[in-house]
């Protein structure tokens, strides 16, 4: 079977936890001590409470929201699913960020009283802004609005009008009671005017991209080995995994950034040889020429090469208490590789709920802008919209060791 990543999305109390609950409870997910846990805690409105399947921190649970990206796990006979539930509250954008970066989809929830705001505005934009290719909107506590068709026409109208700017390959709208399950994993009795999908068949038959080889093909090396035993004394092979692509022996290759070039001598896995490689493949390559490669630099194809730049122009979700101010220095972590770095400038910070490039001379705890970096040396990359692998980085201060940036590369300046 094959795995979808997605994460949920929402203001507060829009019922995130509740509806990942049903989703695991409907699905048959929930272990028998985990049920009868929840059952001894208390219930909602007569039911089983589903939220605390996914809140499980006690001071969460007090303060009524997800503080952080919980991950859940299930699965149905047609697909398995990993879930990232983020916070709701503005003030946790760089956790949205963390769960949405490896996302395939993104459920974004809207109260059926409250219609499309700002939080919906700045969920979307993420999504819009991490690539998320396929996003649906569930309007939830649709029986808090007597199940009406018109409420929920007017609530896609209203997101339709704000979101034809964004970049989303699928967009689908889905009324749901996560509460009492309505259309959430069985079909509802009390929209019979809704004619689509439940929320879980639409995650179950969605078709998602998975094909990697499409791209191309890209292997930052890892680990170089080198047993230098009497066996293999001259071996030399290079660790590590396909990012994209395809890799087959034979193939022309060049290494970035020195450029050099050679042709694959062979592919291993931990097995046995192979002829090729693709993502996501963990494999060590063998080259016919003896050149000069380390931790942190790519092999691709001579055909199809990244850039190779010391100039990045990058979109950033800046994640530290004390804010990012041109001339800070940072150690760039990108692919396997890590090299010193210096912002150059701010080029403008975005406004997540109009989207407006507003001026400013630096970057706060969960906002988003354009900023200029130089790098120590040359690395190799793509743009985050051709290959998210090779096109994100994090940066990190290499005083405390905590990472204070997630950046999506725009391209080189």
């Amino acid at each position: 079977m094959d795995l979808l990543r997605f994460i949920t999305a929402g203001s507060v109390d829009d019922g995130k936890s509740t509806l990942i609950g049903r989703l695991l409870y409907d699905s048959k997910s929930v272990f028998q001590d985990q049920l009868e846990a929840i059952e001894k805690t208390g219930q909602v409105n007569g039911q089983i409470n589903l939220a605390l399947l996914t809140d499980g921190l006690k001071a969460e649970r007090e303060q009524g929201i997800t503080i952080d990206v919980a991950y859940k796990y299930f699965s149905t006979p047609k697909r398995k699913f990993i879930i990232a539930d983020a916070p709701g509250h503005i003030q946790y954008t760089r956790n949205m960020v963390t769960g949405a970066s490896n996302s395939d989809l993104a459920i974004i929830l809207i109260d059926a009283r409250k219609g499309v705001i700002e939080q919906t505005y700045r969920h979307s934009y993420i999504a819009s802004l991490l690539k998320i290719p396929h996003v649906v909107i569930c309007v939830n506590k649709m029986d808090l609005v007597d199940f009406s068709k018109e409420r929920f026409d007017e609530i896609v109208e209203d997101y339709k009008n704000f979101a034809s700017d964004l970049d989303f390959k699928g967009l689908e709208f889905i009324p749901i009671s996560a509460l009492n399950g309505d259309n959430v994993v069985d079909t509802s009795p009390n929209m019979s005017w809704w004619k689509g999908k439940t929320l879980l068949g639409y995650l179950e038959d969605l078709e998602i991209e998975v094909d990697e080889t499409k791209h191309e093909p890209r292997f930052p090396v890892q680990y170089v080995i080198r047993p230098q035993t009497e066996d293999h004394h001259d071996y030399r092979g290079y660790a590590g995994q396909v990012r994209s692509g395809l890799f087959k022996k034979g193939d022309d290759i060049a290494v970035l950034p020195s450029g050099l070039r050679s042709k694959i001598k062979s592919i291993y896995t931990y097995e046995s040889e192979v002829e090729e490689a693709f993502a996501p493949m963990s494999v060590t390559i063998l080259l016919e020429d003896e050149i000069d490669i380390s931790r942190g630099d790519m092999i691709v194809t001579d055909k199809h090469q990244p850039i190779v730049s010391q100039d990045i122009e990058a979109e950033l979700c800046w994640m530290d208490a004390k804010s990012l101010v041109p001339g800070n220095k940072y150690l760039l972590r990108q692919t396997t590789g890590s090299v010193k770095s210096a912002v150059k400038e701010i080029s403008f910070r975005i406004d997540i709920q109009t989207h407006e490039k507003l001026e400013s001379s630096q970057l706060a705890l969960n906002e988003i802008g354009r900023i200029k970096i130089r790098t120590a040396k040359p690395i190799a990359f793509d743009s985050y919209f051709e290959n998210r692998g090779t096109g994100s980085f994090v940066l990190v201060d290499e005083g405390t060791n905590n990472t204070v940036g997630a950046g999506m590369i725009v391209g080189a300046y």
